[in-house]
This record gives structure tokens, C-alpha cells and sequence, in this order.
């Protein structure tokens, strides 16, 4: 009976240090996700239009061509490859692909 409750407990003590670390290591990807760099795009922000490569921000000077066709202007002007022409508005991005979204607004940002 003794070796019965030493071996339950034992397992039960090995068991809550396995969830313990799996837990752990849940919240450490979480973080690690959190702190990647954001994706290149172009993004407009306090009415200016900024290019974001490899992490670095720059104010945007020239166009910008996509990989599906769409050229961004400087100004926020965006020329579709059909030739559908829209406005960019503050805090709308657009990814090296294409695709435009809305960016979340985040205090100090940016």
C-alpha cells in the first residue's frame, strides 16, 4: 500500500512539472511572436506616406510598385493593374503583395 501511494504521488509531482513547462514554453512562442518585426509595406500615418523595409521606417518619396501590379504613390495614391485608382487613408497599409489592411493603432508606435 505504501509503494501504491509513494508511486502516485511520485507520478503525480512528475505530471504537474510536465504541464508546468509546457505552459512555459507556450508563453515564451507568444512573446516571440509579439516581438517580430513587422512585414514590408507602405503605410500612411499623420497624413504622410512611409515605406517600411527590413524593420526601418522612411518617409516615402518615389512609387512603389507591388508584386501584383498596384503602384503606390507618395502622395497616398494607389493605381491598381486594371487601373482603378483610390486614396489611401490614415492608417491603412498596404504589404509588398498587395493586399491592403487596416493597422491597429498602438500608443507610441511607429
Amino acid at each position: 500500500m505504501k509503494k501504491l501511494l509513494i508511486l502516485s504521488t511520485v507520478f503525480i509531482m512528475s505530471a504537474g512539472a510536465t504541464f508546468a513547462q509546457d505552459k512555459m514554453a507556450s508563453k515564451q512562442e507568444n512573446m516571440s511572436k509579439m516581438n517580430k518585426p513587422m512585414k514590408d509595406c507602405v503605410i500612411m500615418k499623420d497624413g504622410k506616406m512611409w515605406t517600411m523595409k527590413g524593420g526601418k521606417t522612411m518617409e516615402m518619396t518615389q512609387p512603389a510598385t507591388m508584386s501584383n501590379g498596384t503602384t503606390v504613390m507618395a502622395d497616398g495614391t494607389v493605381k491598381t493593374k486594371e487601373g482603378k485608382t483610390m486614396m489611401m487613408k490614415e492608417g491603412d497599409c498596404m504589404y509588398m503583395s498587395g493586399k491592403m489592411k487596416k493597422m491597429m493603432k498602438k500608443k507610441g508606435s511607429m
